[in-house]
């Protein structure tokens, strides 16, 4: 039920690594099992963040029952993580954090709620 979405404008080399990285960091930080959570990549070269181009990222992470109280630390953590993967600095990725309800996630054609 996590979904974790990246927008870069840098272009990823090894997207596919750097999914399942992430997966496996999500479900450690969030105690959820990696065959729930979904993770998305994309390229947007058209992208500026502050009035310039330098390499930046835009991420969303939704999930049923994200505790407010660990945005934190899940922005910390997923900061750093994408650092070291990408090269992009801390201070040019946004993270938005949502916590859905239970009835608004449908999955395998019902809703959690």
């Amino acid at each position: 039920m996590p979904l974790l979405k990246i927008q870069s404008s840098k272009k990823i080399e090894s997207p596919q690594d750097i999914l399942k990285k992430v997966t496996t960091l999500l479900s450690d930080l969030l105690g959820k099992p990696e065959r729930y959570i979904m993770v998305s990549l994309e390229n947007n070269p058209d992208m500026l963040f502050g009035g310039t181009d330098e390499p930046l990222m835009y991420v969303e992470l939704k999930s049923i029952g994200l505790p407010q109280n660990k945005t934190r630390e899940l922005s910390a953590a997923l900061s750093e993580f994408l650092h070291k993967e990408t090269g992009v600095t801390p201070d040019r990725i946004y993270i938005e954090f949502s916590d859905a309800e239970r009835a608004m996630w449908g999955w395998n054609g019902s809703t959690f709620g």
